[in-house]
């Protein structure tokens, strides 16, 4: 359910944007922005936030978007910049801050209902 609400979002946020701010194709938006919803999934969510805060996963989140966008970019020969590429990680890295608090509080609660 949850990489599901990731991908919704990611997909949505991010092809969007890639499409109205780039030359980039729908279906290469789309593929990008699945992409990086799994990957950020896996590192982010997965790996980092259990072992440390939301803000650090948050900003480790924001930073593979941007690393992520910055190398997909460039190898498909996008038409994106440094200031397009910030925009989408910083977004991306408020839906994240969200996103996390919403996984915690759902952790917390089953933690919460099985205890009882």
């Amino acid at each position: 359910m949850k990489l599901l609400v990731k991908l919704l979002v990611h997909g949505v946020m991010i092809t969007a944007l890639l499409v109205s701010l780039t030359d980039a194709s729908f279906i290469g938006a789309l593929l990008t922005a699945v992409g990086i919803a799994i990957v950020a999934y896996l590192v982010g969510d997965l790996y980092i936030l259990p072992r440390t805060r939301n803000m650090i996963a948050t900003i480790a989140d924001a930073g593979l978007v941007f690393v992520m966008l910055w190398i997909i970019g460039a190898a498909a020969n996008w038409t994106i910049d440094f200031s397009e590429i910030l925009l989408l990680a910083v977004l991306a890295g408020a839906f994240e801050y969200f996103f996390h608090s919403w996984i915690r509080g759902e952790h917390l609660l089953n933690k919460k209902q099985r205890a009882s």
